[in-house]
């Protein structure tokens, strides 16, 4: 087996529909799989999936397992040399996969390669590239900084804004929306750590990738539409919001906060819990 398509999905059944439709025409080669993981959905996801995708592998969860555990067990129940971590809500356009794969025989260390994904309006996703989410660089886009200096590096490096959307470019870390991952990365590493119930799972995987040698690449040749947060976190905002910002601190304290003192994480922890406080009484209001 070649390619392996892995989804998890919790109600998005509308979507799901165009993403499975996209995925025939994302690659000319006949040898790929397509496992779905269903996370407890009620929107009568599971039964159109065994009505009119019977040859799909889906695994039904009787509650909500979380996404990254959703996905490991579909990753696990995938054979294919190379792994399409894929949202429901997307659509693969015209051989974007072949285009994905063909970037990642450029060089043997290329370990994961992410596409272009724009909104269903035509507009860039900046979130499908990243550099490291240090502090400096998460500050610098909440506070808009790499959206007034878009040319800056001192303040475009979380979204590589200073980047064209239009070059290929290795980077950090590419949107787990839509990536392409080797076997033999997941042999190297293991898989998707399971304390991120949700976010940040895609970042601290290309981090881990490139500590242990791995280059990341986006290719904007490959282009995919990303619906964005259908179904999924998203039908219950409120745990979104929260599971965002839990999965962001994991992610710092996993990985950044020894490079810090006391003083300053005591700070950026604070920083985090008044921005989770504002963004929810936001969402409250605005809902």
């Amino acid at each position: 087996m070649d390619i392996s398509y892995c989804i998890v999905n919790l109600n998005a059944k509308k979507y799901l529909v165009k993403c499975l439709r996209s995925i025939e025409k994302s690659t000319l080669s006949k040898s790929y799989e397509i496992i779905v993981v269903d996370n407890n959905s009620y929107d009568g996801s599971v039964d159109y999936l065994k009505l009119n995708y019977p040859n799909i592998r889906t695994i039904v969860f009787s509650r909500n397992e979380g996404y990254t555990k959703a996905m490991n067990i579909a990753l696990q129940n995938s054979s294919g040399k190379y792994k399409v971590v894929l949202n429901p809500d997307t659509e693969l356009m015209f051989r974007s996969i072949d285009i994905l794969l063909k970037q990642m025989q450029v060089d043997d260390s290329i370990g994961i390669v992410g596409p272009k994904v724009i909104n269903t309006d035509g507009s860039f996703q900046k979130s499908c590239r990243r550099g490291l989410a240090r502090p400096g660089a998460v500050f610098s886009y909440f506070l808009g900084l790499s959206f007034l200096f878009p040319n800056n590096q001192k303040f475009t490096g979380y979204h590589l804004n200073h980047l064209s959307e239009n070059e290929v470019n290795q980077v950090s870390g590419v949107s787990g929306s839509c990536m392409v991952l080797k076997q033999s990365v997941i042999n190297s590493i293991g898989y998707l750590d399971e304390r991120y119930f949700a976010y940040q799972e895609d970042s601290d995987y290309c981090l881990r990738a490139i500590n242990d040698g791995w280059k990341i690449y986006y290719d904007p040749r490959s282009v995919v539409i990303h619906h964005g947060g259908v179904g999924g976190a998203h039908s219950v905002p409120l745990q979104a919001i929260f599971e965002w910002h839990r999965s962001y601190f994991r992610y710092y304290k996993k990985h950044f906060s020894k490079d810090y003192s006391a003083f300053f994480n005591i700070f950026y922890y604070f920083v985090m819990i008044a921005k989770l406080i504002v963004t929810t009484i936001k969402s409250l209001i605005f809902r």
